[in-house]
């Protein structure tokens, strides 16, 4: 069986990692160079770098910072925001990332997955999924959760996997920064529809939600942010309960 894996989430705005609750009421949670190497040092598998800001301020995700974050770490990292182009692509895998995250540019221009697929391969395309429940429908949002669309968050995440995408990381909004645990059955139900990784974020509180997600919503990785960031759960210690409870975790 795979292991299951623990990504802390290092959101991104002019330079500082930031942390808010429903995608709102940003605070700033560290410097995301010291934040990296301190994950990679205490046991998370892979980290994710998201440039929050970048597509709703029409600008690249911060390369230089990227390059910087690369050089402290020997753990798998993702990094997204303002990615648009396969030469976006080009310039982040070069400058240290080893998987990149489309979300918005993904929806504008899906053909962008399977160009992304083709040139670099599907291990490398992470599609980031943000959706909030309206009117009893998982609605897909756009532009850091600013944005509603008309896509259904299951068709979408199908297309997504279709057009070569190699995982999924979906955030409930609903969830994000609330503490109250991870969109498990809405979780469960896309492990169902589709055949590559899912990854869970919006919600970690306590180290019962990690394995409430592993096990009910069947997620094969789990992203968080605040409570690592903010020192409410410990990696390593986290590890060692979804062990002790029969998940397979690398510690």
């Amino acid at each position: 069986m795979l292991t299951k894996r623990i990504i802390p989430c290092l959101d991104i705005k002019k330079g500082r990692t930031v942390k808010g609750v429903n995608f709102v009421a940003l605070r700033d949670a560290g410097d995301p160079v010291e934040l990296a190497a301190k994950y990679a040092e205490t046991g998370a598998d892979e980290l994710v770098f998201l440039d929050i800001s970048a597509t709703e301020e029409r600008r690249k995700t911060l390369a230089d910072l990227v390059l910087r974050v690369a050089e402290k770490i020997n753990i798998p990292f993702t990094v997204g925001g303002g990615i648009s182009s396969v030469e976006d692509v080009d310039i982040l895998l070069h400058n240290g990332a080893d998987k990149v995250s489309i979300n918005s540019s993904a929806v504008k221009n899906p053909q962008l997955i399977n160009d992304l697929a083709a040139k670099f391969g599907s291990q490398c395309v992470v599609v980031a999924i943000d959706a909030k429940q309206i009117k009893g429908k998982w609605t897909v949002h756009l532009v850091g959760g600013k944005v509603p669309t008309e896509l259904d968050l299951f068709e979408w995440a199908q297309e997504v996997e279709q057009r070569g995408a190699g995982e999924i990381l979906f955030t409930s909004m609903d969830h994000d920064g609330t503490k109250n645990g991870f969109a498990d059955e809405a979780l469960a139900k896309l492990s169902t529809l589709l055949n590559i990784p899912i990854i869970a974020s919006g919600g970690a509180g306590t180290m019962q939600h990690f394995t409430d997600t592993f096990i009910n919503g069947k997620a094969d990785a789990a992203l968080a942010a605040s409570v690592f960031h903010f020192h409410e759960i410990d990696i390593s210690e986290l590890k060692h309960v979804l062990k002790s409870k029969n998940i397979p975790v690398r510690i």
